[in-house]
């Protein structure tokens, strides 16, 4: 095992090591704000502001504690998380098994049509959400998905970035192993998931990553979507903590903190295969 080589300061790496930590404090600072700012009573973020000011006679754990004893206008505030790590974790595993299988298709077989499919995937990437939700509505309304989670999932199950990203990633992969596959009498299906889904762990991981976060921070479907409140994601939960009919900044602070933790997860879990997956996905043409 060769011993790895030792890492030497110079002038440029420093100046480098220096803006990073300054570009990660910046990044950090608002959630460190937020964080001061959930230990403190709502009283004190009026008077002062989102700051970061300690004053321990004034820190405490009632905010939280409001929302864990389900008091008030926080009592539904679990069934969302319910419903958002529901959501979610759905949503993430059919879109990768889909767009995957619709990637690895586009990068890896030879079919009449196939780059006009894929020039239709990118046409799609570049039309604006919005412009296609009414349509969308419409057809929740036909099938009778309002007011479901399916509703809120099935629309945007296979999305073109992920197809995109898959078929970028599955045109570096060697055809060796297909035809090898093949020769040991497996399956279409068998190579895909018994040889090439290890292959692409890297774009699985990226992708988890980004679709886990869009799903968990979606606000706009799930809201045109959810009509009863026993029904509504967090992001829909928290909005309605403030409302005309008053304000609960205790609970939204600090359900908003909470709110973090499994995203948080998600990344630190997959984080190793984040940056391989995007690099790779992102220079193959």
């Amino acid at each position: 095992m060769q011993p790895k080589p030792k890492f030497k300061f110079t002038p440029s790496s420093l100046l480098l090591l220096v803006m990073f930590v300054i570009l990660a404090a910046l990044m950090l600072f608002p959630l460190y704000a937020l964080f001061m700012a959930s230990l403190k009573p709502a009283t004190e973020l009026f008077r002062y502001g989102l700051n970061v000011r300690v004053d321990f006679d004034m820190m405490s754990l009632n905010n939280y504690k409001s929302i864990f004893s389900g008091e008030g206008a926080a009592g539904n505030y679990f069934g969302w998380y319910k419903n958002s790590l529901v959501i979610s974790a759905l949503f993430t595993l059919l879109s990768l098994l889909f767009s995957s299988m619709v990637g690895y298709g586009l990068g890896m077989y030879r079919f009449k049509g196939r780059n006009l499919i894929f020039t239709l995937v990118l046409v799609v990437m570049m039309i604006p959400v919005e412009i296609i939700l009414l349509p969308l509505y419409k057809l929740m309304i036909s099938l009778k998905l309002i007011n479901t989670i399916w509703g809120v999932i099935l629309p945007f199950i296979v999305a073109p970035l992920p197809i995109f990203f898959f078929r970028q990633f599955a045109l570096g992969l060697p055809r060796d192993f297909m035809d090898a596959g093949r020769m040991d009498g497996c399956s279409e299906y068998g190579i895909f998931f018994k040889i090439m889904v290890p292959l692409m762990a890297p774009a699985f991981g990226a992708i988890t990553i980004l679709q886990a976060m869009n799903s968990w921070n979606n606000f706009l479907w799930p809201l045109i979507v959810l009509r009863t409140t026993e029904q509504f994601t967090l992001p829909i939960g928290l909005a309605s903590f403030v409302s005309p009919l008053g304000n609960n900044y205790e609970a939204l602070i600090a359900g908003a903190v909470l709110a973090i933790l499994p995203i948080l997860l998600v990344f630190l879990f997959f984080q190793r295969y984040f940056m391989e997956g995007l690099t790779v996905g992102g220079v193959k043409g």
